[in-house]
């Protein structure tokens, strides 16, 4: 029920400016556009069940009001914050009554994510039977955050960041809307768009701060009449929003992805930029120190050796001295292993070893290199014909260490980068004194740097 002043009550520009059609929302053609799979829905009359996937100020919950609107839905909103059991048995019964009534209802949840397992349960009937469109609205990535059942009754549609052209649209509106421009330069302007980081909502509000610098209650503004703010002037007067990051969310995850992709691709500059994306959100660096750590051993292994000397020295440094000068040791870091060769034949190696023990249960080792500290030990053979590898010319004596019953393998397959080349060289030289001694053939030089 309307207040009889509310509507003189003072509301915000973003609430002002809000569409009162589908074909006002800006920045989601490719969902709302006619051949969009929201256009066609509304073009055909029939909703369905939808999880509203995107970002802050992309407009969710605008074309959830408006969906109802374009299909003659009755709108109930829910937040997940603020609602309880209660509150969702009082809308389905309300949903009962309309459907008997031959009406539908389009029931909106904000921060759907927010309703536990078994609360999202509780759509499950009222979805499968009809008696509620649901539009759920989130943040966070739905494969993750919904129950199965759930999702596998909606369809879920990705909403954009609103891109620049978006944002220079709002704001020729604000400026419609108020019947004055904004008091900014071109520069300003630009500035003010970055710092909405692609929510709308946000920037209608800077918009409205800025506004609002010209009307003091004594009639005088906060600047000249004529006066333009600059990028200076304007990082003084509105606040810069803060980086979307969610440390225990889907953005942690895609951005270490992005940090470690980076490093393997030898990408230097995009691999700092993650970094500090991370470190801008908040992350911990002792997170980031640990996996470069892992990347250092996955990605480099013994293509360079000192990656991992390095790491764990830029860790240490860190925890010794602390932020904000430790995360230089990071960043030095970063630097290092993007630069680093490349090579994941020790990873490969260890993963096929793995697999082969598991694989060939619980042979033991060959007797020759078993140690015999008590005589019955020597009568069974342990240690007899064992080779000391330091008694021979070359120092390899070529006898083979695998169990009796497993073929000798090659785990470990160097790559022709960086330190790998040369030990792909001792490899192949050992590999080839092996073979001799096999044949009971002359021994080599003794020198596998010589091969």
């Amino acid at each position: 029920m309307t207040g009889l002043f509310e509507s003189q009550a003072p509301r915000p520009l973003a609430d002002r400016l809000r569409p009162q059609a589908l074909d006002e929302v800006v920045g989601q053609d490719h969902l709302l556009a006619g051949d969009g799979p929201l256009g066609r829905m509304v073009r055909s009359g029939r909703l369905a069940s939808l999880v509203l996937w995107g970002p802050p100020g992309c407009g969710k919950t605008t074309i959830a009001r408006l969906l109802a609107d374009e299909t003659e839905l009755e709108f109930e909103p829910l937040s997940a914050v603020f609602s309880g059991v209660a509150d969702l048995r009082k809308v389905f019964e309300r949903a009962r009554q309309r459907r008997l009534a031959g009406r539908g209802t389009l029931l909106f949840v904000d921060e759907i994510h927010r309703f536990n397992r078994a609360q999202q349960d509780g759509f499950l009937p009222y979805v499968e039977d009809g008696t509620v469109i649901l539009v759920g609205a989130t943040t966070e990535n739905p494969s993750f955050e919904l129950n199965p059942a759930l999702l596998s009754r909606c369809q879920v549609m990705v909403l954009k960041r609103l891109d620049e052209a978006a944002l220079r649209e709002l704001l020729a509106r604000a400026e419609a809307a108020e019947g004055r421009d904004l008091p900014l330069t071109a520069e300003a302007r630009a500035a003010l768009m970055a710092m909405a980081d692609g929510d709308g909502r946000y920037l209608l509000n800077l918009a409205e701060e800025i506004f609002a610098l010209g009307s003091g209650p004594d009639g005088q503004g906060a600047w000249k009449a004529g006066d333009k703010l600059d990028t200076a002037a304007l990082a003084r007067v509105v606040q810069k929003r803060a980086p979307l990051y969610d440390k225990g969310q889907e953005s942690h995850y895609n951005l270490i992805s992005a940090l470690h992709k980076s490093l393997r691709g030898s990408d230097c500059d995009a691999a700092l930029y993650w970094f500090a994306r991370m470190l801008a959100g908040g992350e911990d660096p002792h997170y980031i120190a640990r996996r470069l750590v892992r990347f250092a051993v996955e990605d480099i292994g013994m293509a360079d050796p000192a990656a991992l000397t390095q790491s764990v020295a830029a860790w240490q440094a860190f925890e010794r001295i602390g932020s904000p000068e430790g995360e230089l040791a990071l960043a030095q870091a970063v630097i290092y292993l993007a630069t680093a060769p490349k090579s994941n034949a020790a990873y490969k190696a260890y993963g096929a070893a793995q697999r082969a023990a598991r694989d060939s249960g619980s042979l033991a080792p060959p007797a020759h290199i078993l140690n015999a500290p008590t005589r019955l030990m020597k009568d069974l053979g342990y240690g007899k014909g064992y080779a000391y590898d330091h008694d021979t010319a070359e120092g390899f004596s070529g006898q083979d260490y695998f169990p009796d019953g497993l073929p000798r393998q090659n785990f470990y397959r160097p790559v022709e980068r960086g330190f790998e080349r040369d030990v792909r060289k001792r490899l192949d030289y050992w590999d080839k004194l092996r073979a001799q001694a096999k044949k009971g053939g002359p021994a080599g030089d003794g020198d596998p740097e010589a091969e």
